[in-house]
C-alpha cells in the first residue's frame, strides 16, 4: 500500500456482494497500515461502515453534484490509501448519459478499477463479462477481477478460465451466507445499529485475507487539485440532530461550515434532549418513522424545537423534514404528532419510492441559490401546504413541482443537498 496510492472497487451491477468485499478489504488492509474508504454517490449508510472497517472519515465523492476539484480534494485530505466503493453498476448515473458514475469518480481521481463478480450460476462468462467493461470506455483501467460467491473449488476454476492476462483474477471469495449483512427500506442497517459490528468485519476480513491476493491489488497515486471553494455557512451556532432516526448528514457540509467558522453542537431528539441555543437547527434525514412514537412523546425535545422556532431558523431534510410536519402515519397505519411547525402530513402506511438526482434553487430559507442534491424516500405526502423552498428540476433538466415547504423561519424537503452547483465545474 502505497501514500497517496488509491483504487476502486466497483460491479458489474448492484447485488454482487461490492459491500461486503469492500468492507472486508479496508479492515484487511488496515492491519497492515493506514487506509481510508470512500463511497461514490449519495450514500449516508454505507460510509459509517468504511469508517468502522478502517478507522479513518469516510467521504462521499458524487461526480454528478461535485466538481472535479471538490472530488480530488475530499480524496486526498490524507495520504493514506484509498479504497473507493463505487455504487450500482460501474457505468450506471445519472440519465440521460450515465452522469455521475463510479467510473467517473475513478477517471477524476486517475485510479484503476478492480471489479467484484458474482460468480453465481455463471461459468465461463464471468470472462466475458470482465472484457466487456474493460473495453467499454476508453481511458478507464479494469485492472483485476475479485470473483465472489463461489460455490467449490471445480466453480472457481471453470470461473477463472479464459481470463485474459491483463484482467487478472485477483481471488475468489467462496459463498458464505453467515456473512450476510442485513438491510431495510434504504439500504443497509445502520453500523451503529449493530452490537456485533466489530465481530462481523473481523470474520469478513478473514475469508478476505484466506482468498484474496492483496499484494496483487492494484493502484495509482490519486490526481491531486487544489482545493474548491466550499461550501459556507452564515450561520455562527448550528445545531445538528444525530442518533439512530436522524444520522444521514453529510460530513463534507458540516466539515465545510466548520472551516467556515461555525460553532457545530449535536443533540439526539431520540434522547429527548433539549435543542441547543443556536443560529440555526439542522434535523438530517434518517428513520424517524422507526421512532415515530417515541419522538413523540419526548416533550422536552419537542416544545424545545417549538420556542426555538421563534428565534433561530429550522431547516429539515426527508426524515427532518417529516419531523417539522403535523404528523407521520407509520407503516402500521398508526398516526403520531410530530412537531407541527409545518403544514405537512405523511405516511408510510403506502410506501412508494422517490428517487433521483435533483436540480434545486432556493430563494429564502437558509442556503439561497443554485444547490446540487438528490431524492430518495419511500413516504408519501398527504398534505402540504404553504410557500415551497425549492424550485426543482430533474438530473435532465426536466422541471419538476416545487419541493418542500417554508413557515416563518421553519423550512424542509425531502431533498438532500449534496453542495453548491460550481459555476466553473473545472473538467476532470
Amino acid at each position: 500500500m502505497k501514500p497517496g496510492h488509491g483504487l476502486l472497487i466497483a460491479a458489474p451491477a448492484s447485488g454482487t456482494g461490492k459491500t461486503t468485499v469492500t468492507l472486508g478489504l479496508l479492515r484487511a488492509l488496515s492491519r497492515r497500515g493506514k487506509v481510508q474508504g470512500a463511497k461514490s454517490g449519495p450514500d449516508y449508510i454505507d460510509p459509517r461502515f468504511h469508517e468502522a472497517a478502517c478507522g479513518t472519515p469516510c467521504p462521499n465523492l458524487d461526480a454528478w453534484a461535485m466538481s472535479p476539484s471538490r472530488i480530488r480534494t475530499l480524496a486526498t485530505r490524507s495520504d493514506d490509501f484509498l479504497v473507493v466503493e463505487g455504487a450500482m453498476g460501474l457505468f450506471d448515473g445519472a440519465m440521460p448519459d450515465g452522469k455521475g458514475s463510479a467510473a467517473d469518480v475513478a477517471q477524476i481521481l486517475g485510479i484503476p478499477v478492480v471489479l467484484v463478480i458474482d460468480g453465481s450460476g455463471m461459468g465461463q462468462s464471468a470472462a466475458a463479462i470482465a472484457q466487456g467493461f474493460a473495453m467499454h470506455r476508453a481511458g478507464l483501467h479494469v485492472a483485476g477481477v475479485i470473483l465472489n460467491k463461489v460455490a467449490s473449488p471445480r466453480h472457481e476454476a471453470m470461473l477463472r478460465r479464459h481470463f485474459p492476462d491483463d484482467i487478472p483474477v485477483l481471488g475468489a471469495v467462496p459463498r458464505c451466507s453467515d456473512l450476510a449483512h442485513p438491510s431495510r427500506h434504504l439500504g443497509l442497517v445502520q453500523a451503529a445499529e449493530r452490537p456485533d459490528l466489530v465481530w462481523w468485519l473481523d470474520q469478513v476480513a478473514d475469508m478476505i485475507e484466506a482468498h484474496v491476493d492483496l499484494d496483487a491489488l492494484p493502484s495509482a497515486p490519486i490526481t491531486r487539485a487544489s482545493a474548491p471553494q466550499p461550501f459556507r455557512s452564515h450561520y455562527s451556532r448550528i445545531a445538528v440532530a444525530q442518533d439512530q432516526a436522524f444520522a444521514f448528514a453529510y460530513p463534507h457540509l458540516l466539515e465545510d461550515w466548520r472551516a467556515g467558522g461555525a460553532q457545530i453542537k449535536t443533540f439526539s431528539p431520540l434522547n429527548d434532549d433539549p435543542v441547543p441555543e443556536s443560529d440555526l437547527i439542522f434535523l438530517p434525514g434518517g428513520y424517524p418513522e422507526l421512532h415515530a412514537a417515541q419522538l413523540a412523546s419526548n416533550s422536552i425535545f419537542l416544545d424545545s424545537l417549538r420556542k426555538a422556532s421563534q428565534c433561530s431558523d429550522i431547516y429539515g431534510e426527508c426524515g427532518g423534514y417529516m419531523m417539522l410536519g403535523e404528523s407521520l402515519i407509520d407503516a402500521d397505519g398508526t398516526t403520531h404528532k410530530m412537531a407541527e411547525l409545518l403544514e405537512l402530513q405523511t405516511s408510510f402506511a403506502h410506501r412508494k419510492l422517490h428517487l433521483g438526482y435533483r436540480n434545486l434553487t432556493a430563494q429564502d430559507g437558509p442556503f439561497k441559490g443554485h444547490l446540487k442534491g438528490h431524492e430518495f424516500h419511500y413516504a408519501t405526502t398527504i398534505k402540504a401546504e404553504g410557500l415551497p423552498l425549492f424550485h426543482a428540476s430533474d438530473a435532465e433538466g426536466t422541471s419538476l413541482p416545487a419541493m418542500g415547504l417554508r413557515q416563518g423561519r421553519v423550512c424542509g424537503s425531502f431533498a438532500h443537498v449534496i453542495d453548491r452547483l460550481d459555476t466553473s465545474r473545472d473538467k476532470a
